[in-house]
């Protein structure tokens, strides 16, 4: 039996005929790029993160961007996060204008190491993006405290963490504003693109709703230079039926990730760490394991696929060399990317399932461990 990393055909096949049938109503009403099927989502979703606003988008890089512009940062301003995360977080950042300035991160949460934060803000630091790394909250309200003393805003970089809660509240409701991804592969995936800000502030909400849209206020009524970031009437639509099932979703990925933990408990690896603070998702669970690439094809050869989140630090990437950023500044985030394994992670794995990938890893690191 082989086991595969992700398996969106056994998520979407139970609500087929939900989709098929909202699918079938956008395509009747012909509200394709934005409308009604998005408007309701975003009360729906806004509801969930307990936010006042959510403003769907074309994207989640694009929702991080619009949020980091919504807050006032542009030219010149520096930005800090961490670069343990995808490209997008940094990519946002840039985009406005910023500099993104890097911070490391917690051996054991892999989120923001908010003992690092002052030591790293200047007169140009406008925000601070903390990233909730693979379905865990970064610590906030230490990240909050340092912000609100040196007048800094704060963006929840939330693409993996729909449903995340830090001290029972919810991503997206913490910050000044959220970017959530709504990629197909995430917790909460559409069929294609989408993502979404979620914001408690009436004027980051506004100015994203005329961003979003060419800044039109209404038609042919352009009051800002803006852009075409507009969510489609059709994943707002199947948003809107998987966001009802994340809850469950989310109880059976961290099921899983407590079977992994006591599947896993005796090897030499260490496993995902969840702080006091925290109630996780599990967008990925990914362990550390020493050989970690030829432990990644040896896992293949058994017939379980895993993945690599993230094998070389945003400030690593040839994209910001120009940054000056060198091997060994982030110490933890480059020791961790040199181990991170990626197993399985999905709603709809059986235990037999599980077992099998529990079993196929102890058989490479026993395989490993042997002499050559």
């Amino acid at each position: 039996m082989k086991v595969p990393f992700l398996d969106l055909n056994a998520h979407h096949r139970p609500h087929m005929d939900e989709f098929r049938k909202a699918i079938d109503e956008v395509i009747e009403s012909n509200a394709f790029a934005g409308g009604k099927y998005v408007q309701q989502f975003e009360t729906e979703f806004a509801s969930y993160c307990q936010a006042k606003h959510a403003l769907g988008l074309a994207n989640g890089t694009e929702a991080v961007w619009a949020a980091l512009l919504g807050l006032g940062v542009g030219q010149g301003d520096e930005v800090i996060t961490v670069a343990t995360t995808f490209m997008a977080t940094v990519e946002a950042i840039t985009r406005c204008g910023a500099k993104p300035v890097f911070i490391d991160v917690d051996e054991s949460t892999y989120t923001m190491d908010p003992t690092l934060l002052e030591a790293a803000i200047t007169e140009r630091t406008k925000a601070i993006v903390p990233v909730h790394i693979f379905g865990q909250m970064a610590d906030m309200d230490p990240i909050l405290e340092i912000a609100r003393k040196h007048s800094l805003v704060v963006i929840e970089d939330s693409a993996q963490a729909h449903g995340a809660k830090y001290k029972g509240r919810v991503a997206g409701s913490v910050g000044d504003a959220a970017g959530f991804s709504f990629y197909p592969g995430k917790n909460l995936g559409a069929f294609g693109e989408a993502g979404a800000v979620t914001t408690n502030r009436q004027d980051v909400a506004d100015y994203i709703g005329l961003l979003r849209d060419h800044g039109q206020r209404k038609k042919y009524d352009h009051v800002m230079d803006g852009w075409n970031a507009r969510m489609d009437g059709i994943q707002g639509a199947v948003l809107s039926i998987k966001l009802r099932h994340l809850n469950q979703a989310n109880k059976l990925r961290r099921q899983h990730a407590a079977t992994y933990d006591r599947l896993l408990a005796d090897l030499p690896v260490v496993t995902p760490g969840v702080a006091a603070y925290s109630e996780p998702v599990f967008h990925v669970y990914a362990l550390r394991v020493q050989n970690r690439d030829q432990v990644l094809a040896d896992m293949a050869d058994q017939g379980v696929a895993c993945g690599i989140h993230y094998p070389v630090p945003v400030h690593l990437q040839k994209a910001y060399e120009h940054l000056g950023w060198k091997a060994g500044s982030l110490p933890v985030s480059e020791k961790i990317a040199d181990e991170f394994l990626s197993l399985p992670m999905f709603p709809e794995l059986n235990n037999d399932q599980l077992e099998q990938v529990a079993g196929a890893l102890t058989n490479c690191l026993e395989k490993s461990a042997q002499p050559a």
